[in-house]
């Protein structure tokens, strides 16, 4: 009998799907329909791929409300804001299904007498893409879309909270009319997973989850020659400048911090405000946080659900004790959140100030609705501050001053920069981070070159 992968719901706890994991056998044919079924996928004319992907976007979009019922009891977002992510899969897919053929026309140098040369982008063959579940379908997409566009076939594994995901986007290239083998999934354990990345078949890795998840990538690759993207997290810092517009900067900073119960990779988790600004920035974002409804993710007034588990509850909790431990102070009062309770993945959402970097809360990603806000005299202080973490993924400045936020950007150590917003992804810019955000680039015209491989032309006439 086959083991059976179980996801356990947030809302209340009960079993919402089981589904039986793959074993050898299944990612061996899996595999080998990728490789025949690639061959005359990547043969197909761009418009004609380009046609059947929209049609698969439009099976996504007109089942939205499904799916984002799904994504609610998968892993606890609010039903209020759940639809949103099938808006966001829609921009950015349509985006990299549109841009495909200026990103993957032929480069051609100056011209040579007596000579034609040109650059060929081509698909790389199969693209193994591992997805988490805090933004499962926003996440997978932006290397599913953009391989399947080049050429590639991609074989899925979903993460075990979101399994529903991989069949959905299953059932679009299916309606849309895929051939056979283009793209497939796979329920795996996180030992076969690694199988899967280190075949030989496979020539390049699309992965997003945590720090050591992307080394357990790292070392299943050890010896070949291919390339992988991999998207680990981050701590991500705003820096609220006392020329900041408070209402913009509070409103925009607590929706960063606390959105998807602050389950998010580029999320707020760690604020510094110049001083002159400082207390009212705190008294106002404490004020904006305490409207929050904490609850039953499927009610439709739910404005914060619980996070993915209690694991992961408690693990803030303990962050949030330990600061308060070395001196900080925590603002949000739980008792106006009646859903929170230990033992369970209802977590109130918590500010602390008097806090500091000697802190766990201020340099280890939390993945939780929590945040602490400092004090900081300058803007050298503050990028000081910035930089001082293990990840590198995105930084926001709020500030009236274009010139002196450029300043300030050219000197942070991220992927992506924000002036006044924050915890977004334009298609239109690449997508990559630093130190343990992980390497590599998706999203944009430049997402496409991880995805394909030159080929040179160099004939005499």
């Amino acid at each position: 009998m086959k083991a059976l992968q179980k996801t356990i719901s947030p809302v209340d706890g009960s079993v919402f799907a089981e589904r039986p994991l793959a074993g050898p056998a299944e990612i061996d044919a899996a595999l080998n329909r990728a490789r025949a079924g690639q061959r005359d996928w990547a043969h197909l004319p761009l418009e004609t791929r380009a046609q059947l992907l929209h049609r698969a976007v439009d099976h996504l979009v007109d089942n939205g409300d499904a799916i984002a019922a799904e994504i609610t009891w998968q892993m606890g977002r609010p039903i209020s804001q759940a639809p949103g992510e099938i808006k966001g899969l829609e921009e950015r897919a349509r985006y990299m299904i549109d841009i495909a053929g200026e990103a993957l026309q032929p480069y051609r140098p100056a011209p040579k007498p007596g000579f034609e040369r040109y650059i060929e982008r081509r698909p790389l063959g199969l693209v193994a893409v591992l997805a988490p579940w805090d933004y499962p379908y926003l996440t997978a997409v932006n290397a599913i879309i953009p391989a399947l566009m080049a050429g590639n076939a991609v074989v899925l594994k979903h993460a075990a909270q979101t399994p529903l995901a991989a069949e959905r986007f299953a059932a679009a290239f299916a309606y849309a009319g895929l051939p056979e083998g283009v793209f497939d999934f796979l329920h795996l354990d996180h030992g076969l997973a690694e199988r899967l990345v280190a075949d030989t078949r496979v020539d390049f890795v699309s992965f997003t989850g945590s720090v050591g998840g992307g080394r357990r990538v790292q070392a299943a690759l050890r010896g070949r020659f291919i390339d992988a993207t991999l998207e680990l997290g981050g701590k991500d810092p705003a820096y609220v400048r006392a020329d900041a517009d408070l209402p913009q900067a509070v409103a925009g900073l607590v929706d960063g911090t606390f959105f998807n119960s602050g389950q998010s990779c580029c999320g707020i988790e760690r604020i510094y405000v110049q001083r002159p600004l400082y207390r009212d920035f705190v008294q106002a974002f404490c004020e904006q946080t305490r409207r929050y409804r904490l609850g039953d993710p499927t009610a439709p007034d739910t404005t914060l659900g619980p996070v993915v588990n209690t694991r992961a509850a408690d693990f803030v909790r303990e962050q949030i004790r330990a600061a308060q431990a070395a001196g900080a102070e925590a603002l949000i009062d739980e008792r106006l959140f009646a859903a929170s309770a230990a033992g369970t993945p209802y977590l109130a959402p918590q500010v602390l100030i008097n806090v500091d970097h000697s802190m766990e809360l201020m340099t280890a990603e939390s993945f939780g609705p929590v945040i602490g806000i400092q004090a900081v005299a300058s803007d050298d202080e503050a990028v000081a501050l910035m930089n001082d973490s293990d990840f590198g993924l995105t930084a926001s400045v709020w500030s009236a001053d274009l010139a002196a936020a450029r300043a300030i950007g050219e000197r942070i150590d991220s992927g992506t920069f924000f002036m006044n917003r924050c915890d977004y992804l334009d298609p239109a810019l690449a997508w990559s981070g630093m130190k343990n955000s992980g390497r590599g680039c998706s999203l944009s015209a430049w997402g496409y070159q991880a995805l394909t491989r030159p080929k040179s032309y160099h004939l005499q006439i």
